[in-house]
């Protein structure tokens, strides 16, 4: 891996040191910046047009590249906002306990981040400019790099075009009226969702992520060609033949042959590759289109790129047409060849596994996407770091400076169609949104097509609506096909109950997924063999974990540009009115471990299912929205959590991961560890004469075992099979943890997994002192507690206060707003485990798989009769969006006696060794001189357990939002 990093961080370093002009639609001529001040005038009643503003000096300024939010431009936010995106869960205008966050000066939306401004609609932006003297008969075009959304252009007074497009730039030929001297622009740019509905939750301008903005960022410029001058390069590489097929289509307003000279040169290698020049002549017919096709043989030379070695050519293009004048372009591609064979994908004709996340345009400081390149390099290599190789742009398609980092570095990308077509639109209906996708793909094509990282693409977007859905889809693809091979497509990225497109060229799909925990217990054997099976397709798992972990409030100053974490400052508030302000860092770290802890179990799962294609979580990074999904193991704005590691991370999500075929983590010590194991290879390479050991400690890390298995060579591929370890357990009386750790010798590959031991038998002893234990409060129980005696009550079944909350041992799945509270609504336990009721017990702070018998399904108790600082001994972290204190097991002093009281089921324990052991530890504990409750709980508290509801649960109040906040579209 070291050799990855150092040729990544090479081509990097390469790359930065030349002064090549990168982009591949910028021209070597003239160009004038306007980035910079502009007059500014924002159109909130929409009469701009009508009383012809283009013709006056707009009032106030503002800078560009930027948006009105950057720009402190807009409106407050209020209660009445109509918002763009969809609230799913509405109950906070309606909820008493949230009235105080809907105050002026007290906004506090759970929903998504709050921006410190907000508009949608009209807004016009004036510059004037100077054209120079020797612009005179050049081609001057208006160069807006990234627009939101829909602009329309005048140049001293006169209309120069409209265009709408949010995912290439808004480019205007303005030759005709941009003669030398001063011309004042004026640009009306309107982010309202209009005839063209891409969705308002499509994350290309939802609130949901980078927010619906209105401005334009990026490179804004007036550039000047030759009037014969290229207007387009593609490059297709053909791997196979070692050449590249170039495609130039060139411009002119004068007839006869131009000489078009190509050559390449690799510039981010080790060793410099020049290709051989050529040139040709092309005849061009006056005021048309000419378009040349021409071939590049690239030699035996040639370098490949993938993800493990990112080489990259620089195509040079000289026109020189017939009157002498020259024009030089530079267009970067890389040779690679991805292609699909049979249910799996190569790269270069190797096969590659895709270990991807889902980006949804989350970038809270500005709104909108960076567009410089070392922002979306830090981006690639941190996913990099964390063991990853590809990226889906969740309806959305990221600016140049993406393809251009994703390159570098060496990321496989799958941008899709900007459109989330659902939720009050539709696809394939004969609405307007069926030409743009076309027309927005086509746009996505022709600037972003010869990006080597430009693997994959969803032209239909993510999971659209529309009764015509499979054959709009259908059509589309067989478009894409006949048009465009340098990349793979499935239709749209869907969900499980999404109609089927039997075009597809892979899918992605979310039926291959998920922990059957619920309902079976913890093992590393199973796959997802069953869900894949009946495709003859590659598949790639759609947006799989979505595990939630607790807020880190840490992060709220964090939060230093336009947007605000507002619902982490009303989580905070609301879990220091429950009394647990002082838990926030001990939530977030064990739910944390937990949900680490399902994400390696879930990506294991998936690494041992043969012909499984690839997997796209959602996500490595929080989703700031819908509700407030904390489901990364990084925040919203990719920086690490402090419960886990990029290396942590990448020890079970690798290009190679060894991995085992375990029964269950929880053994008695009548037992054997019987442990296959196997290998996956996605690697650059195969591995030859490798050497795979195995280790075995303790809870103390003293070694126990440990072996090697035999030297041998491992192809590309998954469930490779590597041998088998086997280890007695006979020798453990007492509860142990055990750590296997495989690992390939002279790599940094490997993985380890804990392993649990518990007696076979419990060792009980003669219990003489007087501890009454009950099901119930009873008299007696009521008598010996106010009397001074001792009472374990276990309450399993019984509860009545907690009953609605639904605990599992997995946590929030997304979250529990965005779903109505669909169950489970924890996120795991925490406790001291060096409490004495833990003594005999291997506890630890969060719930790793030897608590999975004694949490799973456990009833609940609510505390929320009981002091505001008590804590319980074992403590289930409620969903923060209530933030209820709950309790699976407690003390307290209760009366003149002594109450220790367990929700879980001590009754029922066949086949539950840890639930056993928990019980043995609990009964050695209260009758010791460690127990000795330091709180004090009144009988009436406990008494309320049993007899009456929670008076606090949740209520949706509503199944909508407002009619008033909706925005108005198609």
């Amino acid at each position: 891996m070291k050799l990855i990093f150092k040729n990544i961080w090479l081509s990097i370093a390469v790359f930065a040191c030349s002064n090549w002009a990168w982009a591949q639609h910028v021209p070597s001529t003239s160009a004038i910046s306007l980035a910079g001040d502009w007059q500014f005038q924002i159109d909130r009643n929409d009469v701009g047009v009508q009383e012809q503003w283009f013709n006056k000096k707009l009032e106030e300024t503002i800078k560009l590249p930027g948006s009105m939010l950057t720009n402190g431009k807009g409106d407050a936010v209020t209660l009445q906002t109509k918002w763009t995106g969809s609230i799913y869960d509405s109950s906070w205008f309606f909820n008493p306990r949230m009235e105080k966050y809907r105050q002026p000066g007290n906004l506090k939306f759970p929903f998504w981040l709050t921006p410190s401004k907000y508009y949608v609609g009209a807004a016009w932006y004036q510059k004037e400019v100077t054209i120079p003297a020797d612009w005179k008969w050049k081609n001057i075009e208006l160069f807006l790099e990234r627009c939101h959304t829909e602009t329309l252009v005048w140049v001293d007074g006169k209309e120069a075009g409209m265009q709408n497009s949010l995912v290439a730039p808004h480019v205007y030929d303005l030759s005709k009226v941009l003669t030398p001297g001063k011309h004042t622009i004026a640009i009306r740019v309107d982010n309202r969702i209009k005839e063209v509905n891409v969705g308002p939750d499509s994350h290309s301008l939802t609130d949901h992520t980078q927010g619906n903005w209105n401005g334009i960022i990026g490179k804004i410029s007036l550039e000047a060609t030759p009037i014969v001058h290229v207007k387009n390069i593609q490059v297709y590489p053909d791997v196979a033949r070692k050449q590249a097929i170039v495609v130039v289509t060139i411009k002119g307003q004068q007839e006869g042959n131009v000489k078009v000279t190509l050559g390449a040169t690799s510039f981010n290698t080790r060793f410099v590759h020049r290709v051989p020049v050529i040139t040709e002549s092309v005849t061009l017919s006056k005021d048309t289109l000419a378009t040349h096709q021409f071939t590049l043989p690239m030699t035996d030379k040639v370098q490949l790129w993938d993800e493990f070695n990112p080489l990259l050519y620089k195509l040079q293009l000289t026109l020189q047409a017939s009157n002498g004048e020259k024009q030089t372009k530079e267009v970067i591609f890389g040779m690679r060849s991805f292609k699909i064979v049979g249910t799996g994908f190569t790269i270069n004709d190797r096969p590659v596994f895709l270990r991807g996340t889902v980006n949804n345009c989350e970038f809270p400081l500005t709104g909108y996407p960076p567009m410089d390149e070392a922002s979306w390099i830090k981006l690639f290599t941190t996913a990099k770091a964390h063991g990853l190789n590809h990226m889906r742009f969740h309806s959305w398609c990221p600016p140049e400076a993406a393809f251009k980092a994703a390159d570098l570095t060496g990321f496989y990308l799958q941008p899709e169609g900007p459109g989330w077509v659902n939720h009050g639109t539709s696809l394939g209906d004969g609405k307007p949104i069926d030409k743009y996708m076309y027309e927005e793909t086509d746009r996505m094509a022709d600037w972003y097509g010869n990006y080597a990282s430009f693997c994959m693409e969803a032209p239909g977007g993510n999971e659209p609506a529309g009764r015509n859905q499979v054959k709009f889809l259908t059509e589309m693809i067989h478009y894409w096909q006949a048009k465009d091979k340098r990349r793979v497509y499935t239709g749209a990225s869907v969900g499980n109950s999404w109609p089927l497109v039997p075009e597809n060229e892979y899918m992605v799909k979310a039926g291959a997924r998920g922990l059957n925990w619920v309902n079976a217990r913890p093992e590393s054997d199973s796959d997802y063999q069953a869900a894949i099976q009946k495709f003859n397709v590659p598949y790639v798992v759609h947006e799989m974990g979505q595990w939630c972990v607790f807020p880190d409030f840490n992060e709220i100053n964090r939060f230093t540009g336009v947007y605000k974490e507002k619902n982490f400052e009303l989580f905070r508030e609301q879990l220091a009115e429950h009394g647990m302000a002082d838990q926030a860092h001990d939530f977030l770290m064990a739910s944390g471990k937990l949900q680490a802890l399902c994400y390696k179990n879930e990506i294991e799962k998936a690494f041992r299912t043969k012909g499984l294609a690839g997997i796209q979580l959602l996500g490595l990074q929080d989703f700031p929205g819908q509700g407030t999904a904390l489901v990364g193991m990084l925040n919203a704005l990719w920086q690490d959590k402090p419960y886990i590691t990029p290396q942590q991370v990448k020890r079970f999500c690798n290009a190679v991961v060894p991995l085992t075929r375990l029964p269950k983590f929880v053994y008695t010590n009548d037992e054997k560890l019987t442990v296959p194991v196997e290998l996956f290879n996605y690697g650059g390479s195969e591995l030859k004469n490798a050497v795979i050991n195995w280790v075995i400690k303790d809870s103390t890390g003293k070694v126990l075992a440990k072996g090697a298995f035999d030297k041998k060579d491992y192809a590309i591929g998954n469930c490779l099979p590597v041998g088998k370890i086997e280890y007695p357990l006979s020798k453990f009386k007492t509860p142990m943890r055990l750590n296997l750790d495989i690992s390939i010798a002279g790599t940094s590959y490997g993985n380890d997994w804990n392993v649990w031991v518990f007696p076979a038998r419990v060792a009980w002893g003669a219990f003489n002192d007087p501890v009454y234990e009950c099901d119930t409060l009873d008299e007696k129980a009521i008598a010996l507690l106010q009397d001074g005696g001792t009472v374990f009550l276990k309450a399993a079944g019984k509860i009545e206060k907690g009953k609605e909350v639904v605990n599992y041992f997995t946590p929030v799945f997304w979250n529990t707003s965005w779903f109505k509270m669909r169950p489970p609504h924890t996120l795991g336990i925490v406790c001291d485990p060096k409490h004495p009721a833990f003594k005999d017990f291997p506890a630890t702070a969060y719930s790793d798989l030897q608590w999975w018998d004694v949490v799973n399904k456990a009833q609940v108790m609510h505390l929320e009769d009981f002091p505001k600082g008590f804590k319980p001994i074992l403590q289930p972290i409620d969903t923060w969006f209530i933030n209820r204190k709950l309790a699976l097991l407690l003390e307290a002093k209760v009366g003149k006696g002594k109450l220790l009281m367990c929700s879980v089921d001590l009754k029922n324990l066949d086949d539950r060794p840890a639930a056993t052991q928990l019980w043995f530890s609990l009964e050695v504990y209260i009758r010791s001189a460690s127990f000795n409750p330091k709180s004090t709980v009144e009988l009436s508290a406990i008494q309320a357990l049993f007899t009456q509801p929670s008076r606090e649960t949740w209520n949706g109040y509503t199944k909508d939002s407002p009619d008033e906040l909706k925005p108005k579209v198609n």
